[in-house]
């Protein structure tokens, strides 16, 4: 038991970066130097299912309607569509939890240096897949959504 106390102990005096293991690397490389779009094709390679299949449709959605907005319109890591680099990056902690090959980062982050509404809480699921942190999905504990089950229907509209 002492271990774990003293593990703790030192989580709390430390800075998040510090204890930041393989799993919240994965996280951070979505937050700094620079916030990137998760459902960009280039960076489909760090995911993996049942997200994947959000994207997928997402993509279709883009080809078929290409003037309208697709499914994913605002950023899933932010959880909004506007942000301060600036703060993001200054505010941004992550916390890991392993449990063999399936892990949960917490990125705790703001968007503004201002205002109640700019506080942000993520959930992101990961699974090791051929020995590499992919990311699974994505959850907003601040606006109650998870990515991989937003509806996304290609060729449907709300008329």
């Amino acid at each position: 038991m002492r271990p774990t106390m003293l593990a703790a102990a030192m989580s709390i005096a430390l800075p998040a970066a510090a204890l930041a293991g393989p799993a919240s690397k994965a996280v951070k490389f979505f937050y700094v130097p620079e916030v990137r779009f998760e459902a960009d094709a280039k960076y489909r390679d760090r995911f993996t299912e049942p997200v994947t299949k959000l994207f997928e449709a997402n993509d279709k959605a883009q080809k078929e309607k290409p003037d309208e907005v697709s499914c994913i319109d605002f950023d899933p890591g932010l959880d909004a569509q506007d942000f301060d680099q600036k703060t993001v990056s200054k505010t941004l902690k992550l916390t890991e939890a392993v449990n063999g090959d399936t892990a949960e980062v917490t990125a705790n982050f703001n968007l503004f240096s201002e205002g109640d509404d700019s506080k942000r809480e993520m959930v992101w699921s990961l699974k090791k897949v051929d020995g590499k942190w992919k990311i699974a999905d994505i959850t907003s504990k601040t606006s109650d959504w998870t990515l991989s089950a937003l509806e996304c229907m290609p060729g449907s509209s709300a008329e």
